[in-house]
């Protein structure tokens, strides 16, 4: 049986991936100690002496402003990256529909049937993916809107017109999830619990991709490329 070698993702695209798994972790980690703070300092002092909680802040949002920009670059690459245009593999027309289904067929099956190409991204994975990036859309929106709740006196560094930009892009986050900033951050934190879900299924996924199709999937984001059947 002989292979082929399909080139997947660039070195640069490989970077911000794992750039996107820093960040993902972070903000885990820093979110979950700002919802409910659960480890003290280990010096002497009290941790409100030493400003634990507005450093967990502080790196909150570094992370989140980081993991929005790599977010627009892969955006970006949904419609021009040199590889897969994911955009074309997310329209619901007849070739795609039926794609989706063969490969949840495939999945559920344990690859007793693969009706479909491997070679590059198909439409489940670019549907799983999409859901992927609405749900960082809402962390982002509802993020932005717990923040300049902190910035009630409508005043920042930069100007005015920061605060009425956020006001002015967020504050239907309010209404939609029940009518409270609190409600806004519950929304917030149930939302990192669907993220959390889709990354672990998404690790497993394409470990359950390597070890079925044999085909070396999950070098995708350490070499950049994969190897696919050519006598199949």
């Amino acid at each position: 049986m002989s292979y082929k070698r399909i080139r997947r993702m660039t070195i640069w695209m490989r970077w911000n991936h794992w750039l996107n798994v820093f960040c993902m972790i972070a903000a885990i980690a820093t979110g979950l100690y700002i919802a409910h703070p659960y480890y003290q300092t280990f010096i002497a002092d009290p941790a409100v002496d030493k400003y634990v909680m507005a450093w967990n802040r502080w790196g909150h949002l570094m992370v989140a402003i980081i993991f929005d920009v790599s977010s627009i670059v892969i955006a970006y690459l949904y419609y021009f990256s040199r590889f897969d245009k994911a955009y074309k593999k997310v329209i619901p027309n007849q070739q795609n529909i039926k794609e989706f289904f063969e490969v949840f067929k495939n999945l559920i099956t344990l690859n007793r049937t693969k009706n479909f190409s491997s070679e590059h991204a198909d439409s489940y994975n670019s549907v799983f993916f999409l859901i992927f990036h609405l749900l960082l859309i809402w962390m982002l929106l509802t993020g932005l809107q717990l923040y300049v709740h902190g910035l009630a006196h409508g005043q920042s560094s930069i100007g005015t017109w920061w605060p009425w930009l956020l006001h002015f892009a967020t504050d239907w986050t309010v209404v939609v999830t029940g009518g409270t900033y609190m409600d806004v951050r519950i929304s917030h934190h149930q939302t990192m619990y669907l993220l959390i879900g889709w990354v672990m299924f998404h690790v497993y996924y394409q470990i359950w991709r390597t070890m079925f199709w044999q085909e070396g999937d999950i070098n995708i984001v350490v070499g950049g490329s994969k190897f696919v059947k050519e006598d199949k």
